[in-house]
């Protein structure tokens, strides 16, 4: 597992890293805030594009080839950067990087689930989700020594040497997973798979999660420099809330696996939770700031390990890789979502706009689901006909 756990830490590091560091580049590289949306979108972009098909192709050759050609396309797309040292070159690598992660995201998510029984993925995902968010807390401050001591060509060459060592601690230890065989699927069968709330409802919850801490990563040093708080607390605020995310989510995992949570009640618990967060970011000053960080880290920390438990067990062995592909869509949706979602609001109107709509799109879900239970509950019996 723990190589798994390594490729979980690269795919985070490696986007947070970059991402936070190519807005400090000098202007021959990024000219214009144009420039660098662009940069940022390719990455994004060619998940959204990708994750699908590679999860799709880990189901028919098995998902360990995957995440090792991944995890070596990606040492690669960064090599290329590192060996050209030219900005005409970021954007083949950035997007290189992408696709790659692309394929080894997915394919590591499908070995966490076949490599481990029922029983346990709860504790799994969990432990695979915390290294995950290592890699997110830790990039944007790794990522910034590191180009403030070598350049951008340092990051890319520490990454590069990352995925190649990933890959080959994930050759030598992670076993052969032979692909199951496969009924044959119709794009109907496809559709009505995707459609089902089986899968809804979980990638529903890990999209809303994910465009929680997005919003929550971007616009909460926003809220706080409206308050008169330096870039310190800010900063602070941030890394509580991934700190918060990181340590929830193995106590989840294994509160599943125990039986002291079931998925339901603790998904509808991270996202009620989230959105309290968000109704806290409204608050004005540190306070407000501090404890938005700290319930939307520990709502997302909920709803993570729980809804990947809840697809792996929902899922056909033979098509982990495909359920864990169009859900890591679902997640890629909602970081990009969330964000423009509150910046419209917020364009409109004021940013507390913002965190409110969000918070009540966060809380639909439970709402309904808690409806729905109380009408099934109260409906009177069927009369027995003579």
């Amino acid at each position: 597992m723990w190589p798994l756990y390594a490729a979980a830490f690269t795919t985070a590091f490696g986007a947070h890293g970059i991402a936070a560091s190519l807005g400090g580049l000098s202007g021959d590289a990024v000219t214009s805030l144009l420039t660098l949306g662009g940069l940022l979108a390719l990455y994004d972009g060619a998940e959204v594009l990708l994750k699908p098909v590679f999860g799709t192709l880990a189901d028919r050759i098995g998902a360990r080839p995957v995440l090792l050609g991944g995890l070596l396309a990606f040492a690669a797309a960064s090599a290329l950067y590192a060996v050209a040292d030219s900005p005409g070159w970021l954007w083949a690598a950035r997007l290189g990087q992408g696709a790659s992660a692309s394929a080894f995201s997915p394919s590591a998510s499908a070995l966490v689930a076949r490599l481990n029984p029922a029983a346990k993925h709860g504790r799994a995902f969990g432990s695979y989700g915390f290294y995950k968010s290592i890699g997110y807390t830790l990039g944007p401050l790794l990522g910034g020594i590191l180009v403030w001591a070598g350049g951008l060509w340092l990051l890319f060459t520490v990454l590069a040497l990352l995925a190649a060592a990933v890959a080959t601690w994930a050759a030598l230890a992670v076993p052969h997973v032979a692909p199951l065989p496969r009924p044959r699927q119709t794009v109907a069968d496809l559709a009505r798979r995707l459609t089902d709330p089986a899968f809804l409802q979980p990638t529903a919850a890990l999209a809303g999660a994910t465009a929680a801490l997005s919003v929550g990563v971007g616009f909460l040093p926003v809220s706080g420099a409206a308050a008169g708080l330096g870039t310190v607390s800010t900063g602070a605020a941030v890394s509580v809330l991934a700190a918060c995310a990181a340590v929830v989510q193995p106590k989840a995992g294994r509160a599943l696996d125990t039986g002291r949570l079931t998925a339901r009640t603790g998904i509808a618990t991270g996202l009620l939770t989230t959105a309290a967060g968000l109704a806290c970011a409204m608050l004005p000053g540190l306070v407000g700031v501090l404890l938005a960080a700290a319930l939307i880290g520990i709502g997302t920390g909920l709803i993570t390990p729980l809804g990947f438990a809840t697809l792996a067990a929902s899922t056909p062995p033979e098509r982990l890789g495909q359920t864990m592909g169009s859900a890591e869509l679902g997640r890629e949706l909602g970081d990009a979502g969330g964000p423009l979602l509150v910046a419209a609001i917020a364009t409109t109107a004021t940013l507390t706009y913002g965190y409110a709509a969000l918070a009540l799109l966060l809380t639909a879900g439970p709402i309904a689901a808690l409806s729905t239970r109380r009408r099934t509950t109260h409906a009177p019996a069927d009369t027995p006909q003579s």
